[in-house]
């Protein structure tokens, strides 16, 4: 696999409304025109270590989630900040957890100088495939967050 700039990972369930936003914003950015080259966005579903390899590759990671958080409806974590908010909870005891593969990634020697967590609102995780019209409606910011954070980074 060809090292990249930047990794992309838009995480979350589909089938469960506002939990696929993170998938939503890597699906938005993978065609973007103003995405550059050496990013790589990938819709890393509900997680699992087949994207070991992805994340061995990259120099930095931008993980994008829904999120149950209080404030603005899209939110950036970095660096330290994005460590304490994915050690804070996990999704689900049958999943693995973003936390957990970046600690493995860690055991080999791997750590990233930038990673940054792009947080959406969460609004319902009911069943369903489609996001609610508020966090719909933030995908293009959320995206544009994630590109100036790859514009900053990759100069």
């Amino acid at each position: 696999m060809e090292p990249s700039c930047v990794l992309v990972l838009g995480i979350g369930n589909t089938l469960l409304q506002d939990d696929g936003a993170g998938v939503a914003v890597a699906k938005f950015l993978q065609n973007h025109p103003d995405l550059p080259p050496g990013v790589l966005c990938l819709d890393a579903g509900t997680l699992s270590f087949s994207l070991f390899s992805s994340l061995m590759n990259s120099d930095a990671l931008i993980v994008v989630d829904a999120a149950v958080i209080a404030g603005a409806p899209v939110q950036v974590f970095v660096g330290p900040d994005m460590d304490t908010l994915l050690l804070s909870g996990r999704r689900n005891a049958h999943q693995v957890g973003i936390a957990d593969l970046l600690s493995a990634t860690r055991l080999l020697g791997k750590t990233y100088n930038k990673q940054a967590l792009v947080a959406l609102q969460s609004r319902s995780l009911d069943w369903g495939e489609e996001l609610t019209p508020p966090v719909a409606q933030n995908i293009p910011h959320a995206a544009e967050v994630v590109l100036s954070l790859i514009r900053c980074w990759c100069g």
